[in-house]
């Protein structure tokens, strides 16, 4: 099994209307289907750039106001998945639980106009303290027509045991979109991706936020880069890079997965680190 997939290194910019980010996100997966690509990543926190429209005093929105654009947010991406015949993570988007607490949310849209979603399950100190956000409760693998994937978002990279789950669950393909406003928190998460893809012998397709929301707190400074990542061994690229984009660039990285070559190197590899790991130890916790 063979698909194409694209990330894209969305720019983050002040607008004034929800019709200019619609505008943005055809763009970009306008550009994309010219590619023919069958999956298409688009970052974290993305549709915080709608809390720029602002206030009749010009002042950016809260956070609280987002899940507002939540049928406008579902209608824009379950259109362009349906009209040009593709998978799309739409990044992640902010909703509103029954606690009345928020959640960062993950969505699927398949081109049938189904939606999974997936919410974010470890949280970062700023979503706690300063977003009133509560953490997702399960982790879940979602099927389409070109194998089974998972939705891990940024922070949730960095823990082992929650992606070891999801390939226990049957994910070869992690969509991972990831939000960071500097370089140390973007290297915790693409080194952590790379760990993930050594260890449960897996693709990681990850993408950040880039630009700026000059009026919109805590997102005035983004740190990005798009990359599709491999396993460590002979049948990938040696440094387990099929594609990558230029840092802090407006734009998107292509790659084709092929799936089989994962199925091979679980079985054949140089190193076997999905098989031989020690479940008599240390469980996969599914």
């Amino acid at each position: 099994m063979k698909f194409r997939t694209a990330a894209v290194q969305y720019k983050l910019t002040d607008i004034s209307s929800f019709d200019q980010f619609a505008g943005q996100v055809k763009h970009y997966v306008r550009n994309a289907s010219e590619y023919g690509v069958q999956f298409i990543l688009f970052p974290e926190f993305m549709t915080t750039q709608l809390l720029s429209i602002g206030d009749e005093e010009g002042n950016a929105l809260p956070i609280e106001c987002l899940p507002d654009f939540s049928h406008d947010y579902l209608k824009l991406f379950r259109t362009l998945a349906a009209e040009y015949g593709v998978y799309i993570v739409g990044g992640t988007h902010v909703v509103e639980v029954t606690d009345g607490k928020l959640r960062n949310a993950a969505h699927l849209f398949h081109p049938d106009g189904k939606i999974d979603v997936q919410h974010k399950i470890h949280l970062t100190p700023t979503e706690v303290s300063e977003w009133n956000m509560s953490p997702g409760e399960g982790i879940e693998v979602f099927e389409t027509t070109f194998g089974t994937i998972a939705m891990l978002t940024c922070y949730d990279i960095e823990f082992p045991e929650i992606v070891r789950m999801a390939r226990a669950k049957g994910a070869d393909v992690i969509f991972c979109p990831s939000c960071t406003d500097d370089r140390h928190g973007f290297y915790r998460v693409r080194y952590c991706c790379h760990a993930r893809a050594v260890e449960n012998q897996v693709y990681i397709v990850t993408t950040g936020t880039v630009g700026a929301l000059r009026k919109v707190d805590f997102m005035r400074a983004n740190f990005g880069q798009a990359a599709i990542i491999t396993p460590n061994d002979i049948p990938f690229p040696p440094a387990g890079i099929l594609s990558e984009g230029i840092i802090n660039d407006d734009m998107l990285v292509v790659a084709d997965l092929d799936l089989s070559l994962l199925e091979d190197v679980r079985a054949r590899g140089s190193v076997t680190t999905w098989r031989d790991r020690r479940t008599d130890l240390y469980p996969d916790w599914s």
